[in-house]
């Protein structure tokens, strides 16, 4: 009976991170954000003629998606892992993606997909996401969890990236972001 019950309680009870989990490490040492691409959200581009404030007529999380993106927050929860700010592109499909996830989220235009920016908006995009990564405080447990695009992890760091795949940032000596380790949480 002993044994049961310390079965039971091993695999509910919430375990911290872990240096065999170099992300979970990562993000308990804090100074770093993790930069989500959106959960699984099927086509490529939304409809011509879509609205920020209306979800209807935007390419959305499917029902995948949504499972996926609840899996990321309990990948968090299960390492008592608690981000300090969790900021997301406004994007139906970002923001859901976040709150699922976190249940929040503070949407960020910068965060905002660049198919629908001019050159000069995108590069003040990214020029500000690059300074809130350098200012991210170095403090033990202190990371942020943004949710975003394709396009805009490909401009700060090069290289694809899979929907719903975290990437672990912090900035380099130069300001620009460095790639620290990913995670994919199945």
């Amino acid at each position: 009976m002993q044994r049961r019950a310390l079965l039971i309680t091993a695999s509910v009870w919430p375990w911290p991170a872990r240096a065999d989990d170099p992300v979970a490490a990562r993000l308990a040492a804090g100074g770093v954000v993790i930069a989500f691409r959106h959960s699984l959200a099927p086509g490529t581009y939304d409809p011509p003629g879509f609205r920020l404030d209306d979800c209807s007529t935007q390419r959305n999380l499917n029902d995948e998606g949504r499972e996926q993106a609840q899996r990321i927050g309990a990948w968090f929860r299960e390492r008592q892992l608690a981000p300090a700010v969790v900021r997301s592109s406004p994007w139906c499909r970002c923001v859901d993606t976040a709150r699922l996830a976190f249940n929040r989220a503070e949407t960020w235009p910068a965060l905002g997909s660049p198919r629908a920016g001019t050159e000069a908006v995108n590069d003040a995009a990214l020029q500000e996401l690059r300074a809130a990564l350098a200012a991210v405080p170095r403090q033990r447990g202190r990371f942020e969890v943004w949710v975003t695009h394709q396009f805009v992890l490909t401009a700060l760091v090069g290289g694809g990236v899979a929907s719903g795949e975290g990437l672990l940032l912090q900035a380099g000596a130069d300001r620009k972001p460095t790639l620290g380790g990913r995670l994919m949480v199945a």
